[in-house]
């Protein structure tokens, strides 16, 4: 990509552009950064390139040479995407970077003074952002964090890909704590899991920091971290088709269907989900169930399709609710946490980011259940440990979604980060 930055003092951007990690992959050419100086767009012996406001207040960029210098930048009539840091505007977080590192040719315009005229930022500013709720002398600063939180996500420019996606917030976590020699230093020695030598014991503890340091410092951003794959143990789906409600609110049981089957066992594949447990006590409903897992899983079929046997592969069958957490238990040799959904209203019932904490902080192997027909009948309800509150989005409460477009959005919350 290329990176235009605007400003009225090149050689401060020039100096920091030199140096270090993003000097060495500006050099090897993995990303074309230049340094235009407004000056060169100005009229007159002074090159000016600021006024006074009008109507009080002090001086501001004036829009002539800043458009001039927006123009020369465009090709074929094709102009820039345009940021221009500000204390007005959005605050820069991780996803926007990403989002920017994705342009083909990004121009970051230094503001200075009282800032920019309004009709330049109104006819050619894309995206204002903001580092945070104070105020600078310049937009250098701001320009050059944005560059080199940028330079970090094309590729070459930091040595080991790895480095990139263990850092803070790229997966929606803060890093792990980090320690280099001597072992010991003031008294204070090196966690003796790091000098072991044991990768999985290091990869294991290093998750747990993560997650502890995360609920400790920013627990604001845990809503953007998926679970999957700071999680000690599995995790799982169930789909229950007994006991639920009918129409009338009686116990009953419902009918399987292969579209169910088909995206439930994709949502739980995409999101990382260990194994996707159905449940009915109706012996020809699973028959029919594992024939449509084995057309999937087997012959010529999962060759043609190897992506949907992948999916269909997590999908494990079972008579009750008690034999399929009975299983999970044998799995993970311990006590699975229960997690009812329900579209109704149930007292004592839990926001799905207050679970989502409780199950980062408890290092919990989670059960989603998920019912059919009318929703899951209360023996169920009253055996979970949490019911989660109903998902909504509208403005009435009106709430009927299919379960496989429950599963789907209840996934998405609790595992999706990107």
């Amino acid at each position: 990509m290329k990176i235009s930055i605007l400003t009225a003092f090149p050689e401060m951007m020039r100096n920091y552009l030199g140096a270090s990690v993003l000097g060495r992959g500006i050099a090897a050419g993995k990303l074309e950064v230049e340094v235009v100086d407004i000056r060169d767009f100005s009229h007159g012996d002074y090159r000016q390139i600021d006024d006074y406001c009008y109507g009080s207040g002090g001086m501001m960029l004036m829009p002539e040479p800043l458009g001039k210098a927006i123009e020369s930048l465009s090709k074929r009539g094709r102009r820039p995407y345009v940021i221009y840091p500000s204390p007005q505007g959005v605050t820069l977080h991780q996803e926007i970077v990403e989002d920017l590192s994705r342009k083909e040719h990004l121009v970051i315009l230094c503001g200075h003074y009282e800032g920019v005229d309004e009709r330049f930022t109104e006819k050619y500013v894309d995206l204002e952002v903001s580092l945070g709720d104070f105020v600078l002398t310049g937009g250098e600063m701001p320009a050059m964090a944005i560059v080199d939180a940028i330079s970090r996500l094309i590729p070459g420019v930091v040595g080991k890909s790895a480095a990139v996606k263990n850092d803070s917030f790229y997966s929606g976590m803060l890093d792990t704590p980090h320690y280099t020699r001597p072992a010991e230093w003031q008294d204070e020695k090196v966690p003796e899991v790091l000098l072991g030598g044991d990768v999985k014991a290091i990869e294991k503890w290093r998750r747990r920091q993560s997650v502890e340091r995360t609920l400790k410092r920013r627990p604001d951003i845990v809503g953007r971290a998926g679970l999957a794959q700071w999680l000690s143990g599995g995790t799982y789906v169930m789909e229950v088709h007994y006991p639920v409600l009918n129409k009338r609110g009686e116990k009953s049981s419902t009918a399987i269907t292969g579209m169910d089957l088909h995206d439930i066992a994709r949502a739980c594949r995409t999101y990382g989900i260990k194994k996707y447990l159905l449940v009915t006590p109706i012996a020809q409903q699973r028959e029919m169930a594992k024939k449509i897992v084995s057309h999937w899983t087997e012959g010529w079929v999962s060759t043609y399709n190897p992506d949907r046997k992948e999916a269909f592969e997590r999908l494990k069958i079972f008579a009750s609710v008690g034999r399929a957490l009975g299983w999970v238990r044998e799995k993970e040799k311990t006590e699975p946490y229960k997690i009812a959904t329900t579209a109704k209203s149930h007292e004592g019932a839990t926001h799905w980011l207050s679970l989502k904490k409780e199950i980062f902080m408890r290092d919990l192997s989670p059960v989603f259940i998920f019912g059919t027909g009318w929703g899951l009948h209360e023996d169920i309800l009253n055996m979970a440990d949490a019911v989660m509150t109903p998902i909504t989005g509208g403005v009435d409460s009106w709430n009927h979604l299919s379960v496989r477009s429950a599963v789907s959005v209840t996934l998405d919350r609790f595992f999706g980060w990107r």
